[in-house]
């Protein structure tokens, strides 16, 4: 499947509206990106939680540099034969990445259907 850049972000956003208030109302110094591709260049790496997990945090406070919730394009779009199931896998990206943020780890995501 190909797309570009913008509309891809476009379907992110859109996937990230329509996730449960609660799910989002929690999220504190998080930004949303979107990158092509892992730093090691593979295909095999839809999304990336990249920092301290809210169970983790201690003395976490103001001057902070916010976590990071990335979604690669690439990856994804190998993935996926059409918009719907892009729609879908970029949606259990965004879940299984949040969750990460609230500190579910990969085992309990398996549980729950979100790995």
């Amino acid at each position: 499947m190909e797309m570009d850049a913008a509309p891809f972000e476009e379907l992110v956003i859109d996937e990230l509206d329509r996730l449960p208030d609660e799910m989002v109302d929690g999220l504190e110094n998080v930004v949303f990106v979107v990158e092509d591709r892992p730093e090691d260049g593979s295909l095999d790496l839809l999304g990336l939680y990249d920092g301290l997990a809210l169970t983790e945090r201690t003395q976490y406070g103001s001057g902070e540099l916010p976590d990071r919730i990335v979604v690669y394009r690439e990856p994804h779009l190998a993935a996926c034969e059409d918009e719907d199931e892009l729609r879908d896998e970029i949606h259990t990206t965004l879940v299984h990445e949040i969750a990460h943020f609230y500190g579910i780890d990969d085992a309990q995501l398996h549980e729950l259907g979100w790995a």
